[in-house]
This record gives C-alpha cells, sequence and structure tokens, in this order.
C-alpha cells in the first residue's frame, strides 16, 4: 500500500505564506489522485485541493480559490500545497492523501499523519 508524509506546517501571520510537502511511497495506482484535506479542531475534515497525477488537472475547494496552488514533482514522487495570503480560518491539521482515479471521481484510500498550520491574527 501507499505511504503518505506530510511535512512544511508551521505559524504564519495572516497574509503569509506556507509550502507543505507530502511525499508517497509503496505501490500506487495506475489512475490515481493525490489531494490535501484539513480539520480544524471540533470540525469536519474537508476537501482543500486535488490532483489527477497522470493528466496534472487540479481542483480546489471554492475557500482556497486564488490562495492556494497544487503542484507535482514525479521524480521525488511529492505533491506540495502552495499556500498564499493565508487567513485564521486557514488554521487547521493539513492532510496528505491518495486513491484511485476514474473520471472526475477519487476514492482516497491512504492517509498521511498530518501536518499543523496555525495563521495568527
Amino acid at each position: 500500500q501507499v505511504q503518505l508524509v506530510e511535512s512544511g506546517g508551521g505559524l504564519v501571520q495572516a497574509g503569509g505564506s506556507l509550502r507543505l510537502s507530502c511525499a508517497a511511497s509503496g505501490r500506487t495506482f495506475s489512475n490515481y489522485a493525490m489531494g490535501w484535506f484539513r480539520q480544524a479542531p471540533g470540525k469536519e475534515r474537508e476537501f482543500v485541493a486535488g490532483m489527477r497525477w497522470s493528466a496534472g488537472s487540479t481542483y480546489y475547494a471554492d475557500s482556497v480559490k486564488g490562495r492556494f496552488t497544487i503542484s507535482r514533482d514525479n521524480a521525488r514522487n511529492t505533491v506540495y500545497l502552495q499556500m498564499n495570503s493565508l487567513k485564521p480560518e486557514d488554521t487547521a491539521v493539513y492532510y496528505c492523501a491518495v486513491g484511485p482515479n476514474s473520471g472526475s471521481s477519487t476514492s482516497w484510500s491512504s492517509w498521511g499523519q498530518g501536518t499543523q498550520v496555525t495563521v495568527s491574527s
């Protein structure tokens, strides 16, 4: 199965930037997607951004469009989340995920341990 390790979280002021990384190892699906989710204390987990690996197509939650960018490095089996113009409401634990993709649907099946992002007022 696929193992995922997130890194790059930290504390920033509102308006600042962070870049998260997610390194993947182990077997992968022929057609799969990788993505980012987040969960704030007492809140439900929510989708943030995703990428269809082979096609390179990306998709974002409305709350982060224009501020966050997902990208990949094939040689390093790594996906990134560049977060700009951060807001206090972006504070959460961010999780990397992977799963098989067919068309517009992804069955998220493997998850990383998470990395904390805190945005101060």
